[in-house]
């Protein structure tokens, strides 16, 4: 029996516990705000939490119907393909030439424990050690950790609250390296609800397409837009890219099913091959029952999603108001997502509840124990001067939190 040393390393070696790759992997931000927001509510706290990129809608009725169905059939109690049920795969392709227009084949298709995994699984099929990712930030907090996980490098381009929070080819172009192997593209954004238009998705993929640069493009937004903005999927907008594109996508947001862990990839189908021998040794299918429950939910019609819609789009409208209300506060307006991202550098520096926060870290750390409200600081996402508020949460806690944040910074 082998006991650990107060330094972490293995009594009678020099060899530390963890692995360095794994040991240097940070905690996601987002889930760890939303835990400690649940623990306070738990122990009698009245938080209100804005942390977690959660609807709180419940999966509509004829998708939790069709799971029910699928606990009682036995076909479901057993192994299935490691890539995913082919019905569920043909779904898949339906449904995204229905939504985007992309016209793919099942076997494009893998099927994943969540969107995480796909984009984890996307780098690590394509990504070799020293290999250069462009990252385009403010960015979801996962993705570069995902991307190291793979051997690679995250280059971070930044876009601030000027240029709307969308970087410009011309930013690429200047990050860009003889080492550069691919692009995380995320329209629209988490953290900052950011939508790139059609014009600007195109020449963005046209210059990747130009440099035989990968493409990754998250597309799990791709139902949540407002006002006057236009979803565009890149490999539509730039045929020529598809075979050098991985779409990521799942049922999480778009029917709220984020604790029914569904998500796939589509991407050519070399890469989908490689990819889904991986997943067979590492989790094998995803749950049968979520499976079933994931092809109700793409062979459905929209109209849950455009409920949920109407009420994200009220919220945003909300959320901005308040937000931008508060002094030395600049929030630009989401066009898609469920997520504001306001600017507070106008606050940091001056002293609230006598204390002087000068990271949006310290913020937030002040905002949940003054005002008992959860956000997220700009820290787990990119730069520091910036919060993230989740705006899927009900009319009343929104008010009444984004009130208890205005009472406390005026």
């Amino acid at each position: 029996m082998t006991l650990a040393t107060p330094s972490g390393t293995a009594a009678g070696t020099s060899r530390p516990r963890i692995s360095q790759r794994i040991g240097s992997i940070t905690e996601s931000a987002t889930l760890a705000v939303d835990a400690k927001a649940k623990a306070l509510k738990a122990a009698g706290r009245p938080v209100i939490g804005f942390g977690a990129g959660e609807p709180d809608f419940p999966t509509p009725d004829y998708i939790v119907q069709a799971a029910a169905a699928a606990c009682s059939d036995p076909k479901n109690h057993r192994y299935t393909p490691a890539g995913g049920l082919l019905e569920l795969k043909e779904a898949i392709a339906a449904k995204t030439a229905r939504d985007t227009g992309y016209q793919v084949e099942p076997t494009q298709v893998l099927v994943t424990n969540g969107g995480k995994q796909a984009v984890y699984q996307a780098f690590a099929t394509i990504i070799d050690d020293g290999d250069d990712v462009m990252l385009p930030a403010p960015y979801w907090t996962t993705y570069p950790e995902s991307i190291r996980l793979a051997g690679g490098s995250p280059v971070e381009v930044l876009a601030d609250e000027t240029s709307g929070y969308r970087v410009t080819v011309d930013q690429l172009e200047a990050a860009r390296t003889e080492r550069t192997k691919a692009l995380l593209f995320c329209s629209p954004s988490n953290p900052t609800g950011a939508v790139y238009s059609p014009d600007e998705v195109r020449a963005i993929g046209q210059w990747a397409h130009q440099h035989g640069i990968w493409v990754i493009t998250d597309e799990i937004y791709e139902h949540l837009v407002y006002g006057g903005a236009t979803f565009s999927s890149m490999p539509v907008e730039v045929p020529e890219l598809a075979d050098t594109c991985i779409v990521v996508n799942g049922v999480a947001k778009t029917y709220a099913m984020t604790g029914w862990r569904v998500g796939w990839l589509i991407a050519p189908n070399d890469v989908t091959k490689a990819a889904t021998n991986m997943q067979s040794h590492a989790t094998s299918n995803v749950a049968n029952v979520s499976q079933r429950a994931a092809l109700a939910a793409v062979s459905g019609d929209l109209s849950a999603v455009a409920t949920m819609r109407d009420a994200f789009d009220r919220r945003r409208q909300t959320i901005v108001e308040m937000l931008n209300a508060i002094d030395g506060v600049v929030c630009p307006e989401p066009e898609g997502a469920f997520y504001a991202y306001p600017s507070v550098k106008g606050v940091l520096g001056r002293e609230i509840a006598g204390r002087t926060p000068n990271t949006s870290v310290e913020l937030a750390e002040l905002i949940l124990t003054e005002a008992e409200v959860a956000v997220v600081p700009g820290e787990a996402f990119g730069p520091s001067g910036y919060l993230r508020l989740s705006y899927a949460l009900g009319d009343d806690d929104l008010a009444e939190g984004v009130g208890r944040i205005q009472r406390l910074l005026s």
